[in-house]
């Protein structure tokens, strides 16, 4: 029977004998607004990394973006938390363990005492960057946030609020790191900060120290961080070889890049550099986010939903076969790399990645949720990819175009009825699935079930709703859809993607 565990602290923490790296004490460089599993496995992750390996000496404040957080949980564990990263790397299973000590405190600024401490940060020689990930909702402009508000509702709206403050304080400007899953993180919430000004009549100088003396930096983030460990068995048996409890536990893949937007001097500023860590500063973080969406997501997209149909279930099981894995390498290094303006050696390196990414043995990632909204995803990874390969080559990119089969395949396979959850279809396995989209792309499927593979192929190419554009004018991609749905169809959708090899 295992014994009653004590809540990590950094008391617990030295009687548990762990050995790893920890900065009990240093001064609050930070101010962090989001207190959730994935910056804990990212943002503060790095920063930790940076104090051991370049003597950075940094801490940081979490600010809870919300109502409802973890504030309480955090301070209770004086912000020590165990993170475990795990995944493969050049082919090797890896699973790390490291406690986290870069975070000081948490703030929530809802609570009066909790909106001073927030304002006393703003004012403090100590701060250098302010970090957010508030989710994609959270970078919007609400005309009803006024500035008397403690604090306003909108990040954006709080943010003003801590500028203004440090401002009238007569301190420098800071760096801003937006890590929102939206294009121009930063350029966005610059905007929104502009717009408070406004409506708020604040002094010219402070907008001039908001775009002048402050620096806000789009970043692109990429890790998966599935936050938790689900078997109970596991999380019990990691709890007595830790010896302590710990209610902040966090998980992420060990693959993990910050692709940050800023000026020259900012990369010798921040640690990262200096700690040989994977977050470069660049001019411009577009190149990098087309790399994610074109090889990343797009491997994603290009074989989940014929693999689906060949019987899988899960992304690592298919990194096991020998056809599916083959296929999805020649659509990424023969047909995605050859349209992308980045450094070959550097796509080929993030290409090599994602094959050990797919095969993380500790992420069960399973194939229908990742078919959620293929039509606006295959627009958005493949589309590209397959008119930039015609323009480039003259000819169609085999495993492009038959990923195109596959995603109608996918939509059409028997099906069975239209419900509210989505469209009920069935699979060569015998089992029935329901694909999720638009209801109006599920409607359109519904529609056209009974026409023959000529009729569906050319309702779906001519669809411009679906693709912006009429997608039979690409020379012979019509007839090549034709072709590839009748052997998914006919042959199995394992066969169709053999006969691209």
């Amino acid at each position: 029977m295992s014994r009653a565990m004590e809540l990590l602290n950094y008391e617990v923490l030295k009687k548990s004998g762990y050995e790893g790296y920890i900065l009990e004490s240093a001064p609050e460089k930070v101010m962090q607004f989001g207190e959730g599993n994935f910056l804990r496995a990212f943002v503060d992750y790095w920063f930790d990394v940076s104090n051991e390996r370049a003597g950075w000496n940094g801490k940081c404040v979490l600010v809870q973006p919300i109502p409802q957080g973890l504030t309480r949980m955090i301070n209770d564990q004086e912000g020590l938390y165990t993170l475990y990263l795990r995944g493969r790397e050049n082919g090797e299973k890896v699973d790390r363990k490291r406690v986290i000590s870069s975070v000081s405190r948490c703030i929530n600024p809802y609570e009066e005492e909790g909106y001073d401490a927030m304002m006393k940060l703003a004012e403090s020689d100590d701060l250098e960057y302010i970090v957010s990930n508030t989710t994609e909702a959270g970078i919007v402009y609400d005309p009803d946030c006024q500035m008397s508000d403690h604090p306003c509702s909108s990040f954006p709206g709080k943010l003003t609020q801590v500028l203004y403050t440090r401002y009238k304080a007569g301190k420098g400007g800071l760096v801003i790191l937006s890590c929102e899953l939206i294009d121009n993180n930063g350029k966005e919430l610059l905007k929104c900060v502009n717009q408070y000004i406004d409506q708020w009549n604040l002094e010219d100088g402070f907008k001039k120290y908001v775009n002048e003396d402050c620096t806000f930096c789009s970043t692109l983030v990429d890790r998966i961080v599935p936050g938790r460990i689900k078997d109970e068995e596991e999380a019990a048996r990691l709890e007595e070889e830790n010896g302590y409890k710990d209610l902040l536990l966090d998980v992420g893949e060990v693959f993990g890049v910050w692709n940050i937007e800023g000026p020259k001097w900012l990369e010798e500023k921040l640690p990262f550099k200096a700690a040989g860590l994977n977050c470069p500063v660049v001019p411009d973080v577009a190149p990098y986010k087309k790399r994610k969406v074109r090889i990343l997501n797009g491997a994603h997209t290009g074989f989940v939903l014929g693999a689906y149909l060949a019987g899988f279930d899960i992304v690592r099981d298919c990194m096991a076969d020998d056809v599916i894995r083959g296929y999805m390498n020649k659509m990424l290094y023969e047909e995605i790399i050859p349209t992308l303006p980045l450094d070959k050696e550097d796509l080929m390196q993030f290409a090599g990645a994602v094959q050990d990414r797919f095969n993380n043995p500790f992420v069960d990632h399973e194939l229908m949720s990742i078919s959620l909204n293929s039509t606006s995803k295959w627009r958005a990874r493949n589309m590209p990819s397959l008119l930039e390969y015609v323009e480039l080559k003259g000819g169609l990119p085999e495993c492009l175009a038959m990923s195109f089969a596959a995603y109608i395949a996918f939509y059409t396979s028997e099906i069975q009825e239209l419900g509210d959850k989505g469209l009920v279809c069935r699979r060569a396995k015998g089992n029935t699935y329901t694909c999720s989209d638009d209801r109006w792309v599920l409607e359109f499927f519904w529609e056209h079930r009974n026409d023959t593979v000529e009729e569906l192929v050319h309702a779906v190419m001519t669809n411009e709703q679906m693709w912006g554009q009429d997608l039979t004018e690409i020379s012979g991609f019509e007839s090549v859809t034709v072709d590839n749905l009748n052997r998914i169809r006919n042959e199995g959708a394992s066969a169709a993607f053999a006969s691209c090899l």
